[in-house]
């Protein structure tokens, strides 16, 4: 996640910082645009500060709290001479008494015997309003089925049967809520029964499976099922739920891009966490696997830096009185590919995932899973040369 706004594709990059809080390292990447002699950058670090001078200007940063570094300690490396990079070492310290961050998870808000309001995210229209859950539970994990089988000594006593939520009950899946639709739900969802995920409508050979999709009336955007006519599935990247009680307002002016970064991120950390796992397979309703996705890490700070605020910063007057103008912040380490990559070793990449069924299921509607790409992508554009690629994966950060 970063604060920083991503720079555009054909902006070139200016100082790239990555710290690990864990192993207390960092990297230093400044681009052959700003210099190109590692005697012309100098680094050094006040409280909660990280400073980067250069012979193009002078970039400051402003670190999470408990986070420092370490003076005298960046060293320069090879590592980035065949990209023409400049790449440094540094250490830095991270205060035991760090507060512990805060979670942008819907699903670890929730709360039973407590209001919510649920709102469309794309227009923040209000969809459901005060609902009060006299049980939030969660649902089994997504392979629940496949293992009844170990559970049983007699038939699957689950076999055809729904996992539906009572009155006044709130059932969390890995992505998405399962909960009862009541009166209001008329006035602001609309249904439409449509072909589920990606499946190929035009073969005859296929049965085609059909969802009834759930959209908000007021922008059409969809938000998720009615897997009954009594039951609503919500998908936690469509919906920003918010207690009904307290001053609080929904993030209405969170990008899109943005939310779903952070709501994805979130969730990956919860369910890696939970299970043990650190790949996980971006799938359509319809069960295809459309993104597969390997987390390195979730303890990094980063920050990107394009030329352009790197040159901007040489000016005193650029810098804001307050402090740095620029932040670098917590972030998701990701390798990723796409299953409808054509290069050969994509390809085998995608087999052994599917042959091993290493990936652990994220379910998303598939125009979810096309943002969460482009999220990606862009995502990967704004990383060094030397960074963009690692063993026929794409790199990115969330």
């Amino acid at each position: 996640m970063s604060d920083l706004k991503m720079p555009a594709k054909s902006q070139r990059l200016g100082v790239f910082v990555e710290l690990r809080k864990r192993l207390q390292t960092g990297l230093i990447i400044v681009g052959k645009e700003v210099t190109t002699h590692p005697g012309d950058v100098a680094v050094t670090g006040e409280d909660s500060c990280l400073n980067i001078r250069t012979s193009s200007g002078e970039t400051s940063l402003a670190l999470p709290k408990g986070v420092a570094f370490e003076q005298g300690s960046c060293i320069p490396t090879p590592a980035g001479e065949s990209c023409e990079e400049l790449h440094f070492r540094l250490r830095i310290t991270v205060s035991k008494s760090m507060d512990p961050e805060a979670s942008d998870s819907a699903k670890e808000t929730l709360r039973a015997k407590r209001t919510y309001c649920f709102y469309c995210q794309s227009c923040m229209t209000r969809l459901l309003e005060d609902r009060e859950f006299k049980r939030v539970l969660p649902l089994p994990n997504g392979n629940w089925s496949a293992l009844v089988d170990d559970w049983c000594c007699h038939a699957d006593p689950f076999a055809n049967r729904k996992l539906l939520p009572r009155v006044d009950d709130c059932l969390l899946g890995d992505t998405f809520f399962l909960l009862n639709r009541d009166g209001s739900c008329d006035q602001t969802l609309t249904e439409e029964v449509k072909p589920a995920g990606s499946e190929d409508v035009q073969d005859p050979k296929k049965t085609c499976r059909r969802l009834a999709l759930v959209s908000c009336k007021s922008c059409s955007s969809g938000v998720g099922e009615a897997v009954s006519p009594e039951t609503l599935k919500l998908y936690i990247t469509q919906v920003v739920v918010e207690p009904a009680e307290g001053d609080r307002n929904p993030e209405a002016s969170l990008s899109r891009s943005l939310f779903l970064e952070r709501t994805i991120a979130a969730r990956l950390v919860e369910l890696s966490s939970s299970l043990s796992t650190f790949h996980f397979s971006v799938q359509t309703p319809d069960g295809k696997p459309f993104l597969l996705l390997w987390m390195l890490n979730s303890d990094s700070v980063v920050a990107s830096v394009p030329e352009t605020c790197v040159e901007a910063e040489r000016s005193p007057a650029a810098v804001a009185p307050g402090g740095p103008s620029l932040r670098a912040v917590r972030a998701l380490k990701l390798l990723y590919t796409a299953c409808s990559h054509p290069g050969p070793q994509q390809r085998d990449i995608v087999a052994s995932w599917e042959v091993s069924a290493i990936g652990h299921p994220v379910v998303l509607p598939l125009r979810v899973c096309k943002e969460l790409l482009e999220v990606m992508e862009e995502s990967n554009s704004t990383l060094p040369a030397s960074m963009r690629c690692m063993r026929s994966y794409e790199r990115g950060r969330a």
